[in-house]
């Protein structure tokens, strides 16, 4: 029952948070006939579980009944052949009708108990998946020879996602100095997130080696690696509260001056304002916010933090271009010199890059700057070429 139950709270909950798609492509009627078919098979196993748990109450009562006449029965034998007095079958009678209510009360903490371990091995289920990923208690920091200057290096590294049938990323190799601009392009599902998602290892490279500062990503616990890096995901999540609680999330104890500061570089003053100042409220899920104000936020808060590598994994795709590069100049202008790595669908994003990397069904085939590519990667200029004159 618990299972069912799952499944249809699942189903509602999809079809209320994607109500819009399902009118947009007039699916109504088939959103309700599956949540019929499946309000269906909750309700048949409801019954098939109510009549079990129905039964026990009837069937304790007949059982005791029985047990009583029984009693009666036996015990005016008994005093007729004066081996009991009539006080003491009362006594026997009032006795049993104390276990009747008890047994009562027992059957229905036995339907209680039930569902109580069903709820329990499908929490205590969650709870036992465990992750195949562990990180070193303490920094194992041995830097490797030649890696003085790098802050990201990637050592022919391949990537292969459980159960998949084939590599997501194939020896790719490349270097990324202290303080440049890496960016990353190609086409959808050559791989751009999966490369980056190793850097911050949410996910390990399953050959080759991912190094920070000349160090394996493997021999840094998970504070100090995930301290080093800003990460602004492709899909942006704000949480209900306030905006400071918000940016807060990349420095609990940032200063407003700084929130403001983060704010300013991420070009998120006229949404801040909107909202009411830093303690705006956000709803859950950033609902009351377009999605470019959102990525803007999620942009301030990985700044927020400082990080010693930002990286922007297509998170100005709802930005105008004007927005975009008011953005780029101000993280090109910032302080304390992050290295920056930008996913980005669209060339003028990444031209300025100090390196590009041209990724094609998870493989490196361009490197170099943004000239060097034009005349040296074919894959690059076919992008370039059809963005410019929309562009233009």
């Amino acid at each position: 029952v618990q299972q069912r139950l799952d499944q249809v709270l699942s189903l509602t909950r999809e079809n209320l948070t994607g109500v819009r798609v399902i009118r947009a492509f007039c699916k109504e009627e088939d959103e309700i006939a599956r949540f019929n078919e499946r309000n269906q098979e909750l309700t048949k196993q409801q019954k098939k579980a109510g009549s079990v748990s129905g039964l026990l109450n009837p069937v304790t009562y007949v059982i005791i009944n029985l047990a009583i006449i029984g009693l009666i029965y036996t015990g005016a034998i008994q005093v007729d052949h004066g081996i009991l007095t009539q006080g003491q079958v009362v006594a026997l009678y009032n006795y049993m009708s104390q276990i009747l209510v008890e047994l009562i009360k027992l059957a229905n903490l036995i339907v209680t108990l039930n569902k109580a371990a069903a709820c329990g091995n499908r929490i205590a289920a969650v709870f036992d998946v465990t992750s195949s990923m562990s990180f070193p208690e303490t920094d194992e920091l041995t830097k490797e020879a030649g890696e003085q200057d790098n802050k990201i290096t990637f050592r022919h590294v391949g990537l292969t996602y459980h159960e998949a049938g084939s590599e997501s990323l194939h020896d790719i190799s490349f270097s990324v100095k202290k303080g440049q601009t890496l960016g990353i392009i190609g086409g959808t599902g050559a791989g751009k997130t999966s490369l980056v998602q190793l850097i911050s290892r949410c996910y390990d490279a399953t050959s080759g080696e991912v190094l920070i500062d000349g160090i394996n990503v493997k021999c840094y616990t998970e504070n100090t690696l995930r301290s080093k890096i800003g990460m602004v995901l492709q899909k942006a999540v704000l949480f209900q509260g306030t905006i400071a609680d918000n940016l807060r999330w990349g420095k609990a104890d940032a200063t407003d001056e700084e929130l403001e500061q983060a704010i300013t570089i991420a070009q998120a003053e006229d949404v801040v304002a909107a909202k009411g100042g830093l303690q705006g409220m956000v709803e859950q899920n950033g609902r009351n916010l377009s999605g470019g104000q959102k990525q803007r936020l999620t942009i301030a808060r990985a700044l927020v933090k400082q990080p010693e590598i930002l990286i922007l994994d297509d998170s100005a795709s709802a930005l105008d271009m004007a927005t975009d590069s008011r953005l780029r100049k101000a993280i090109r202008a910032l302080s304390y010199h992050p290295t920056v790595i930008i996913i980005s669908q669209r060339t003028a994003a990444i031209q300025d890059a100090d390196a590009i990397l041209v990724l094609e069904d998870g493989e490196a085939v361009g490197y170099g700057t943004h000239q060097e590519l034009l005349k040296s990667c074919e894959i690059y200029r076919e992008i370039y070429d059809s963005q410019y004159r929309k562009e233009a």
